[in-house]
């Protein structure tokens, strides 16, 4: 068999042996050990998956858009996977031009990292509607968990009744845990448990992945999307432990006066500028540390604690996190106060409020969630 027709089924780059500095790099004793054994990784991939370690991903946005334009030329049902804790930030900018006349189901994945109040049927209807508004129609709607194996089972009825002997694209952009996904279907349906590489950052399957379905058509498995507007893509990977929630978010609760304000670490930043005393609800992974303050002094304090008290960021994590950018709001309704890829902070009363993000990172409000 010809090198380069070798693919890692971890990532699905094609395998080269050549340059260690690009991508699908494998030495030659590692390929040949691989094909001995039916698994060939990139060195990224092997890397990854037994020393946690990650390679910078060298793909451009018009690799990513490529793909995409292919789905639209296929006769496929979509498989449009989005992380339900950071709903904005992981829906992918003009799909429903990319998905063409192809049907399409939204899955809301990491649902187990919600507060058990919220209801599923809210959620449900809640998704709906936010994807109308992105200008998609999908036939149906999901929430689930890809660590909670007995979800898939729903997941893959929900499959098997839309696409109708079709392939089935899984699209979505990057760190909505779509490969996990993919692992607990492949587990369930084939049980081969971890081919497919998963890692908490960005960028970590390079090229389709096809995994063979039992009429011949196939299940393919997309590179992530990169939205340029996601926390994670100005944090290092410790970092990324703390602000990813790994178990239900507990909210916590501030009763807080006009002119206070409240640092999320040192990544955002929430200002209650006018209004009556009321509670706000934090939204945020459990480990992030939340610090109150005078509004007047909030500038002072932020310069003083940034990547000390506020972190993170963490000065061993990011060579230079990127300035607060403010962005100021008028409250009538309970509102959630959304910080892309953080989390959010749910007001309750009229109010005037600002918040703070990463210079790139988007900041915006929705109808209260909870």
């Amino acid at each position: 068999m010809n090198e380069e027709t070798i693919h890692c089924i971890g990532c699905g780059v094609v395998i080269q042996t050549d340059e260690p500095q690009e991508l699908g790099y494998t030495p030659k004793n590692a390929l040949e050990k691989g094909m001995e054994n039916g698994e060939v990784y990139c060195q990224r991939c092997f890397r990854l998956r037994h020393y946690n370690e990650i390679q910078d991903v060298h793909l451009t946005d018009d690799d990513f858009l490529r793909l995409l334009n292919e789905i639209g030329q296929k006769d496929a049902l979509i498989v449009n996977v989005v992380d339900i804790f950071d709903f904005y930030g992981a829906l992918i900018p003009g799909l429903h031009r990319f998905v063409g006349d192809n049907p399409l189901i939204m899955v809301g994945n990491k649902v187990d990292i919600l507060p058990k109040s919220l209801k599923r049927g809210k959620m449900t209807q809640w998704m709906r509607e936010r994807a109308h508004e992105a200008g998609l129609r999908p036939l149906d709607v999901l929430l689930t968990s890809a660590r909670k194996p007995q979800e898939m089972t729903q997941l893959l009825e929900l499959i098997e009744k839309y696409r109708d002997h079709r392939d089935v694209y899984i699209v979505g952009v990057t760190n909505v845990g779509k490969s996990t996904l993919i692992n607990q279907i492949i587990k369930q349906t084939a049980g081969v448990q971890d081919l497919i590489t998963t890692s908490r950052f960005p960028g970590t399957t390079l090229d389709k992945i096809e995994i063979p379905l039992d009429d011949g058509h196939f299940l393919i498995d997309t590179p992530g999307i990169i939205h340029r507007h996601q926390m994670a893509h100005y944090l290092g990977d410790k970092d990324l432990k703390i602000i990813a929630p790994h178990k239900e978010i507990k909210p916590k609760v501030y009763q807080l006066n006009p002119e206070q304000t409240l640092f999320l670490g040192g990544l955002a930043r929430f200002d209650f500028i006018k209004g009556e005393r009321s509670s706000f609800v934090a939204y945020v992974a459990n480990d992030i540390e939340i610090h109150r303050t005078k509004l007047s002094n909030a500038d002072n304090f932020y310069q003083k604690h940034v990547g000390g008290l506020l972190q993170p960021p963490r000065p061993d994590e990011v060579a230079e996190f990127p300035e607060l950018v403010r962005f100021e709001f008028s409250i009538k309704e309970k509102t959630d106060i959304v910080f892309a890829g953080l989390g959010w902070i749910t007001i309750t009363k009229p109010a005037v409020i600002a918040g703070w993000a990463p210079r790139g990172v988007d900041v915006i409000v929705r109808k209260g969630l909870v």
